[in-house]
């Protein structure tokens, strides 16, 4: 199964994409630096830098600043990740940002649950974020 992010917002994808995953199902992401994060904006931005500033640098916990990486632990902490099938889980599936070309011509589909509708100021896309964590995109 393939999915577009384009316009779905975060928390619903992951949910949806971590069931299908522990039912089996290979599941690639793509487009991922589109996906949405809803809420004010002040408030996400401070609580992702809060989470990446958490620790050590040296030591860990380390938290992923690049979006297909952060949607790929949203998706984590929605799996028994400590259970061996939540990781295997997890191995089934890919994250992507942009299309690559061995999927440009396989069928592409949207999640209804997690499409987001309305468009309102207390929204912001994945790639904000991870240029404010500090990423090289």
């Amino acid at each position: 199964m393939i999915i577009d992010a384009t316009n779905h917002i975060l928390g619903r994808t992951a949910s949806i994409v971590a069931k299908k995953a522990l039912l089996g199902e290979e599941i690639i992401i793509i487009n991922c630096e589109k996906i949405i994060i809803s809420g004010p904006k002040k408030f996400n931005e401070k609580r992702y830098i809060q989470r990446k500033n958490r620790g050590d640098p040296h030591h860990g916990p380390y938290f992923p600043k690049t979006p297909d990486r952060i949607l790929r632990r949203a998706i984590r902490g929605m799996l028994p990740y400590d259970k061996e099938h939540g990781r295997k889980a997890l191995k089934r599936v890919k994250c992507y940002m942009g299309v690559p070309d061995n999927i440009k011509d396989k069928k592409i589909e949207k999640i209804e649950n997690s499409f987001n509708r309305l468009k309102t100021l207390n929204q912001q896309e994945l790639i904000k974020i991870s240029r404010k964590l500090g990423a090289k995109i």
